[in-house]
């Protein structure tokens, strides 16, 4: 190592001052650069990705409130729909409110047949497929609209509506109901 540095030292003397400058200035620049891409270069680089794991987390704080409300939504909305479920006991069989709501509708029901329905370890679903043929748009709003806001819990899962070739005013409708219960 020692004699690198005295060849070093020889050729430096060897050169003129104006050489000497220049290599000083090269050896200044080399050294600083160097230094900017061993030391400042990681340490900014380091603090880039600081900012954006900072920006990726406040995203995720934001995207978790907004879930957050949803859940507290829906989860008030279920509260809401069990209390109805509950309350319902001993209410209409869901064929007789279907009945008497097409009836308050001015509807006249074609068919009505049981499905097979889902249950789960709380609720027991009664399913009952409605047909409807030769009702106006008005007469099928009013109808599906008493369904739904009827103080049984009633939900229309499924609904079908054809046009008439002999009577273009009139549908032909068919739709899926709902009805639950505590288990």
């Amino acid at each position: 190592m020692g004699e690198l540095v005295e060849r070093l030292r020889i050729v430096w003397e060897s050169l003129a001052p104006r050489e000497q400058a220049l290599v000083g200035i090269a050896g200044g620049a080399l050294v600083f650069s160097l230094l900017a891409f061993v030391v400042v270069m990681p340490i900014v680089d380091v603090a880039g990705r600081a900012t954006q794991r900072v920006d990726n987390a406040e995203r995720q704080i934001i995207a978790m409130a907004r879930l957050s409300r949803e859940y507290a939504e829906l989860d008030s909305r279920l509260r809401g729909v069990e209390e109805r479920i509950k309350s319902q006991r001993g209410q209409h069989n869901i064929r007789t409110l279907l009945e008497n709501l097409a009836r308050e509708s001015a509807v006249r029901i074609n068919s009505m047949e049981e499905r097979q329905a889902s249950s789960s370890d709380h609720y027991s679903e009664t399913k009952v497929e409605v047909s409807l043929k030769n009702v106006s748009l008005n007469q099928i709003v009013k109808y599906l609209h008493k369904i739904e806001t009827s103080p049984q819990q009633l939900s229309v899962k499924s609904l079908r509506i054809k046009g008439r070739q002999d009577q273009s005013q009139l549908l032909d409708v068919s739709f899926s109901v709902s009805s639950f219960e505590p288990a």
